[in-house]
């Protein structure tokens, strides 16, 4: 493949809005992604009694197996997008996730299964444990599970920098993005629902089907930008309007290198594990300190997933504006970073409260404030790196903040079947934030790209 680059096309007039067409694909794909992956969080008091784990560490590595695969999963997804292209990879992605979320519903059928799985003891560290019966049999389910989403962000990322020029991006992103707090949100509505009019297999599969019919969609609709005959000429050229870059895919090994990649990436191991303990751990933590069940956690959730999605929007377009303000790239992005970062700190006082309603407004604030540093995190790829290499390099960042979630998964199993107590996590929660900003500055001061092309 040649590796000349090719001149943007000039301008032909006002351009079309197809390309927000695509955007809400990613919308309506990413709200799918954490349907599913969430049923199990809304769902976990039910499981606990039925299957009787009372061990906290049992849900613990169902959770951590999903995280393992899902970093398995980003680190081959970016490359996989790279490759076979947005189109075909996406698809390949959804439709294996949306198998395995359907497959929930078997799960307690695999009752001859062993799993091998990680256990975290404060007296012997880390050690190899054996899952069996319905648990081995979610552990599976995860597993698959998490391989297939992996592929929502590297393919949502990379499909954003093909279809939007840079100053669009992070508003994009943010739309996008907002699907997971649409999905976290429509579940505690939809899942005790089914659960209680039918059952909680019912659940996984109606939740699951989902995939199967947003594929089609996609199928139908999706083409590269250069190939798409809906696109104008006008709109290509206003996709196309930033520098030209080459087309020739990048080693995964050359990437690693760049401290623009590193920056990225422990800015995602530190703060993706808080999202993931919001989606696996919320409904616990209000059934533990509020005595919410499966008929009263429905409204608290979804209002912390809406509050969520409008931070998600917002945290993109705060950024967008400041550089329409004149500002640097740089200076937008880390200011829209900091302010999100500080939101976050309220949580600590979630655990102090006796009214339900103050620990919900100061959950769903910091998760507001989550959601507008993942807009940004996201971008940051888009503005240090060409877009052949931004599958790749998502896919790394999005594996570090698996590895994160696997992590937080073993300590707060491990915490709550020592002390019953969400506090030390939720400090935890609190502060992260403004550690990974001040990682993510010190190795990128200036935002600087790096200089692939160049080397």
């Amino acid at each position: 493949m040649s590796t000349a680059a090719v001149a943007p096309a000039p301008a032909l007039g006002r351009p079309g809005r197809y390309r927000w067409m695509i955007c809400a694909l990613l919308f309506f794909g990413t709200t799918i992604n954490y349907i599913d992956r969430q049923v199990i969080g809304i769902l976990k008091p039910t499981l606990v009694q039925q299957f009787g784990w009372q061990d906290e560490r049992i849900y613990a590595a169902i959770v951590f197996t999903f995280q393992l695969a899902y970093a398995i999963g980003l680190l081959l997804a970016g490359r996989i997008m790279d490759k076979l292209g947005t189109r075909r990879g996406f698809a390949i992605a959804v439709g294996i996730w949306s198998v395995a979320a359907v497959g929930h519903a078997v799960a307690e059928r695999m009752d001859w299964m062993k799993l091998p799985t990680i256990n975290l003891d404060a007296k012997t560290g880390l050690s190899v444990v054996l899952l069996t019966g319905a648990a081995a049999g979610f552990a599976i389910m995860r597993f698959l599970l998490g391989l297939g989403e992996a592929g929502n962000f590297p393919a949502s990322i990379k499909t954003v920098a093909e279809w939007f020029p840079k100053k669009e991006r992070a508003f994009a992103t943010g739309i996008f993005n907002s699907g997971s707090n649409v999905g976290a949100l429509l579940t505690p509505i939809a899942v005790p629902w089914i659960t209680l009019h039918w059952h909680w297999e019912a659940a996984f599969i109606a939740t699951g089907a989902l995939g199967f019919l947003w594929l089609a969609f996609w199928l139908f609709f999706y083409r590269e930008p250069e190939k798409h005959p809906r696109l104008s000429e006008a709109e290509l050229a206003y996709i196309r309007s930033d520098p030209a870059e080459q087309t020739t895919p990048i080693a995964w090994s050359r990437l690693i290198g760049y401290r623009q990649a590193w920056a990225f990436a422990i800015g995602k191991f530190l703060t993706d594990p808080i999202w993931w303990l919001y989606l696996f751990w919320s409904a616990d933590f209000f059934n533990r300190a509020h005595g919410l069940d499966l008929k009263t956690i429905g409204l608290p959730l979804v209002v912390i997933y809406l509050v969520a999605d409008v931070g998600s929007i917002g945290g993109g377009w705060l950024s967008s504006a400041f550089i329409k303000r004149g500002w640097t790239v740089n200076r937008a992005r880390k200011t829209a970073m900091l302010i999100c970062a500080l939101a976050v700190l309220p949580i600590v006082f979630a655990t102090r409260t006796t009214n339900v309603w103050v620990a919900v407004a100061l959950i769903a604030l910091a998760a507001a404030a989550h959601q507008g540093w993942s807009a940004n995190i996201f971008t940051l790829v888009s503005d240090m790196f060409p877009r052949r290499a931004v599958g790749s390099v998502t896919g790394i960042g999005g594996m570090a903040g698996a590895v994160g979630g696997m992590l937080i998964a073993l300590v707060t199993g491990e915490i709550l079947q020592r002390t019953g107590s969400y506090v030390p996590i939720f400090w935890v929660a609190g502060c992260t934030y403004l550690l990974a900003l001040l990682v993510i500055h010190l190795l990128v001061p200036n935002l600087e790209p790096a200089q692939i092309d160049k080397a």
